[in-house]
């Protein structure tokens, strides 16, 4: 028996969605954003004046970095206990959604001590607060799924805490949004999408629904991830906004692999982003894993499907063609601090989301690939 879950009440998309917020009952808003991009594009502008014309109140909690700590979630949530919202509204990256994800939950349930993962036993269900996800950028997905990425400083880790009531209710793709993102973010975030599809697709634990939301995902990511890096068109940033909210559905139902294993274990560590981290490690990952036969086969299949002799080269070439580094080592990360926390990244990627890898890899194994990533060494 397998329960799926796609979504909440429902997602909105198109140019000017934003709007659909004139359509929901909200009397305070508790608004959870970065730092500038939200100020400078226009959309919190035009957030706050529906909002105005709501009569609704409002608080703006703002500056929420690439990797948020703990420290940002329990900051907020003093906040809300003051001001008492019946809507938090996430609107940015992939990382202000986490924390408005993380804040709706905790504040509903404040017996529960995010500062300790292990032993949470998280919801099923929030019971008032209203969750409203608008994202401006098209990776993590996070605006459809049941996680929440929070870094803890005191592990040195990315953990994604999973339940059924961080899924937001309303989900908001309004593509204008999108053209705000630099060609470095598009990059990124799309590769990120990306990661997610792929490494969905070839989980043990993949159902219909979610291979065939994860196989559209990869057609259309690699056919208007180009585009939308090299064109910055309307077009081709909306068809990526939904083909990585499609990645996100699938693999919310399914998993992830040892790509996203190790993202979160130098995640944690070093402030690089979530999805850079992913792209320079997807072709290295799908290399160990192309030893499985039924990944191999899979990966067959996905040459045919974006018409390629090997796919696992085309992610490469993709890479190059997005200006994505081929190694850790080449993102900036120094040799230094590589081999002077080796042991502590090696445990740790060794975790999360790796533990559901199509192939089980060793502590010895893992020493190579890590090795090899960083270098850019070939498997």
């Amino acid at each position: 028996m397998k329960e799926l879950k796609l979504h909440g009440e429902c997602i909105i998309t198109g140019k000017n969605s934003l709007t659909y917020i004139e359509n929901i009952d909200i009397k305070k808003a508790f608004i959870v954003t970065g730092g500038n991009s939200m100020f400078k594009n226009g959309a919190l502008d035009k957030l706050s004046s529906i909002l105005n014309l709501k009569n609704a109140e409002f608080y703006i909690f703002s500056g929420i970095k690439k990797n948020p700590s703990v420290e940002y979630i329990l900051k907020g949530l003093d906040i809300m206990k003051e001001f008492k919202p019946d809507t938090v509204i996430g609107i940015g990256g992939g990382s202000s959604i986490d924390v408005a994800k993380a804040l709706s939950v905790f504040y509903e349930y404040d017996e529960l001590d995010i500062k300790n993962p292990d032993t949470l036993n998280l919801p099923k269900k929030r019971k008032n607060i209203k969750l409203i996800a608008i994202s401006s950028t098209s990776g993590t997905a996070t605006e459809v799924t049941r996680a929440s990425v929070i870094t803890y400083d005191n592990l040195n880790l990315k953990i994604g805490l999973k339940c059924d009531a961080f899924i937001p209710d309303i989900a908001i793709l309004d593509s204008n949004l999108t053209l705000s993102m630099p060609k470095w973010l598009v990059a990124e975030t799309g590769m990120d999408a990306l990661t997610h599809a792929v490494e969905c697709y070839i989980n043990k634990n993949i159902n219909p629904y979610s291979e065939a939301l994860a196989e559209g995902a990869i057609k259309g990511l690699f056919t208007f991830l180009p585009l939308s890096y090299e064109k910055s068109d309307l077009e081709s940033r909306e068809k990526v906004h939904i083909y990585s909210a499609m990645a996100g559905s699938a693999f919310s139902n399914v998993g992830l692999g040892m790509a996203h294993g190790i993202s979160h274990a130098f995640g944690g560590k070093f402030d690089f982003s979530h999805g850079l981290l992913n792209a320079i490690a997807l072709p290295y990952v799908l290399r160990y894993n192309s030893r499985d036969k039924d990944v191999k086969r899979k990966l067959l299949f996905l040459s045919k499907l974006i018409d390629t002799p090997d796919f696992i080269e085309t992610v490469v070439n993709l890479n190059k063609k997005l200006n994505i580094p081929s190694s850790f080592k080449s993102m900036g990360l120094l040799e230094e601090d590589f081999l002077n926390n080796f042991n502590e990244l090696l445990e740790n990627s060794l975790k999360g989301s790796t533990r559901v890898n199509p192939v089980k890899i060793s502590k010895n194994e893992m020493k190579e690939i890590l090795n090899e990533i960083y270098y850019g060494k070939r498997i």
